[in-house]
């Protein structure tokens, strides 16, 4: 009897976050645990970054100041949850620029 190989690993989750003044519109919702791909696009004027922590955890994710039209992506192996998305440029957090995404179990 041959051995099958194993299946490859599942291609990673890829959401993308665009950020205008001043807000953070989601590409989805909600994605499947373990590795993630997020795209920062800012769609606005101003500079602004990314700032994600799971609810009841400590780690904060954190993207660089994206310029105005440019997109940086970073990549996460993420647990299971909900996360606080927020931006953390000055006041922009309490103007609005805050969202959640749920990273369900696979």
């Amino acid at each position: 009897m041959i051995a099958s190989a194993p299946p490859p690993p599942p291609p990673p989750a890829r959401v993308q976050v665009l950020a205008q003044e001043f807000r953070y519109t989601l590409s989805r919702q909600t994605i499947k645990s373990g590795w993630a791909i997020i795209e920062l696009r800012n769609g606005g004027e101003d500079a602004h970054d990314l700032r994600m922590r799971r609810v009841g955890g400590t780690r904060v994710y954190v993207w660089p100041n994206v310029q105005a039209g440019d997109v940086r992506d970073e990549m996460f192996k993420l647990l299971p949850g909900t996360y606080a998305l927020w931006c953390g440029v000055a006041n922009h957090r309490a103007l609005g620029m805050r969202s959640t995404l749920v990273v369900v179990r696979r």
